[in-house]
């Protein structure tokens, strides 16, 4: 149930990381390749009045797996990221709790 979300990337950058970055999570994780979600959220910057290039900014929701993979995780985002021309990014994670998600009206 990993969600990556993304935004301030391109679409055609999100589509070509996709299957590299959930074969690898996958392994890294250890949960199915159907349990994630990648999305790539459409965004407009401003900033003093202006339309500006976003600053890529990359959030992952799940269930808390520890330091480790976390950290595993942000490296290999940010390498598979960089293949795709982007140099900087911020990797935010969001820990969910299971007894506060839900699927169909059941929570975890």
């Amino acid at each position: 149930m990993p969600q990556i979300k993304m935004r301030g990337i391109k679409l055609e950058q999100v589509k070509n990381a996709s299957k590299e970055m959930i074969d690898s999570l996958e392994n890294i994780i250890k949960c199915p390749r159907d349990y994630f979600t990648v999305e790539h959220i459409p965004s407009t910057f401003v900033m003093d009045g202006n339309v500006v290039d976003g600053y890529p900014f990359i959030e992952v929701l799940w269930f808390d797996r520890g330091q480790e993979v976390q950290d595993e995780v942000a490296k290999k985002i940010t390498r598979i990221m960089r293949k795709q021309g982007c140099n900087d990014m911020d990797i935010i994670f969001y820990a969910l709790k299971k007894d506060k998600y839900y699927e169909n009206g059941e929570h975890f």
